[in-house]
């Protein structure tokens, strides 16, 4: 018999090699390639064959069922069950991600704990702790009186037995990298052990109806780390933003079959776990709302949720050949588009200057409707002269220079007036509601980018 020679995987794309090498020739991606043992090689335990009959078929049902509509898990940490839609629904898979030590295990202790003491059937497994550390952990959060069931295992045969028996409401797993099954050759955390025990847990919650929480770790770009197939499989990917650095996390929902996408969740990290922010505008602007050189306040929208952020421009001279361009927050390429629209249509010049933005508080923003908002910063630095006081700016720059139209106009202008602002700068033709005065703002439309300009510069003569 001939022995068939090991496979090496690369663990961030999952394409298979015959020998190692340094970089993957798929993705890229350096020191990726792990050796695992192949399908039909001889070292590996062969799989169960199937004892169901020959040509049994499945059984259909159609649209019109008699079941009823199920009744998601509340948490009762408003933020995070704003993420899930609502809170968890029952037979869904989760998938939790983030950096680590961004609160990814704090969080999904918490929300256990709170569903056990509301008598749900909850247990968390963790295969990164023991259940001593585990334990304190709960006890620092001053949850150690939950009812919650607690077991430290990395095997997914005895799990998937004891889940079985059980049937809780929701299981925790920490974390979906350290699981593995014998009936693969491969090492825990590969690509092979990660997608086979995701797709057995996630077969468990479809059949048994019991929620599944699997928290991923990420590789260093910030992906869930393991094949991608695994997000397709879940229910819903949640993915943790922020700096360890500072108290504020970002919960943001990146996939959701039973709620809206790009939903946030704003926390606080504390000395008792994370606590949730309820008004995250507040925590975002840290009041420039009076106006400051090179600030413009944007009024964005995060899922279904209406977010004010400040934008903040630098522009300064440049001592090297080539002017820097440093973006935190915002896509670089847009900050380019935005910057050649004021060079082209409005005569600013940035040759020979350092350009430096940053959205204040953490948070990324990617919405179309910030143009206007960074155009705003961009002027005001350049000119040295600020916004007028309590304003609030938002719409899309066309290459042509005209501001467009962005939608939900009447709830971001809503929020702004709840935080105390009276002025917003939109695009000419917004539709802010009824009429311009259910907003209680005095509100200037803009059609073009150069009338914007306009306005320092009559300021600037003043």
């Amino acid at each position: 018999m001939v022995k068939l020679a090991n496979v090496f995987v690369c663990q961030s794309c999952g394409s298979a090699h015959g020998k190692w090498a340094g970089r993957c020739d798929a993705c890229g991606g350096w020191n990726t390639l792990v050796e695992e043992i192949p399908e039909h090689s001889p070292g590996r335990k062969p799989a169960k064959a199937s004892r169901g009959r020959r040509g049994r078929g499945i059984e259909f049902s159609n649209l019109q069922g008699s079941s009823e509509p199920l009744s998601r898990l509340v948490t009762g940490i408003a933020e995070f069950d704003r993420v899930c839609g609502g809170g968890i629904v029952p037979g869904s898979a989760l998938l939790v991600g983030g950096d680590p030590g961004i609160g990814k295990s704090t969080l999904m202790l918490q929300a256990a704990a709170k569903l056990a003491l509301a008598e749900k059937s909850v247990i968390y497994i963790s295969g990164e702790e023991s259940i001593d550390q585990v334990r304190s952990r709960a006890k620092r959060l001053g949850l150690a009186h939950a009812p919650l069931q607690l077991a430290s295992e990395t095997a997914l045969g005895p799990i998937m037995d004891s889940l079985k028996a059980e049937r809780p409401d929701l299981v925790v797993i920490d974390s979906m990298q350290t699981l593995w099954t014998d009936a693969l050759g491969a090492a825990p955390g590969t690509v092979a052990q990660v997608r086979a025990c995701a797709q057995d847990l996630t077969r468990f919650a479809k059949k048994y109806g019991t929620a599944v929480v699997l928290i991923g770790h990420v590789t260093k770009d910030g992906q869930i780390a393991g094949p991608r197939v695994v997000e397709h499989m879940v229910d819903g990917v949640l993915h943790f933003e922020g700096d360890r650095a500072h108290q504020f996390r970002i919960l943001r929902g990146i996939k959701n079959r039973f709620g809206p996408t790009d939903e946030i969740g704003v926390f606080e990290m504390g000395e008792q776990g994370l606590a949730e922010v309820s008004n995250p505008s507040s925590l975002f602007l840290d009041g420039c709302e009076n106006g400051t050189t090179g600030s413009a306040v944007f009024a964005g929208m995060e899922g279904t949720r209406p977010v004010l952020t400040e934008v903040q421009a630098l522009i300064a001279p440049s001592p090297l050949g080539t002017p820097r361009r440093a973006v935190v927050g915002w896509d670089s390429g847009r900050l380019a588009m935005v910057m050649a629209v004021l060079e082209a249509r409005c005569g600013i010049s940035f040759a020979g200057k350092d350009v430096y933005l940053n959205v204040a508080g953490g948070l990324k923003i990617s919405e179309p409707a910030a143009d206007l908002a960074v155009a705003a910063a961009l002027v005001s630095s350049a000119f040295d002269q600020s916004l007028p006081p309590k304003t609030v700016v938002f719409g899309e720059i066309a290459l042509s220079g005209t501001i467009r139209q962005v939608s939900r106009t009447a709830a971001r202008l809503k929020e702004a007036h709840k935080l105390g602002f009276t002025h917003a700068m939109i695009a000419t033709g917004e539709n802010s509601g009824n009429s311009t005065t259910d907003t209680q703002c005095t509100i200037a439309k803009t059609g073009k980018l150069s009338d914007l300009v306009a306005r320092f510069e009559a300021d600037r003569l003043d």
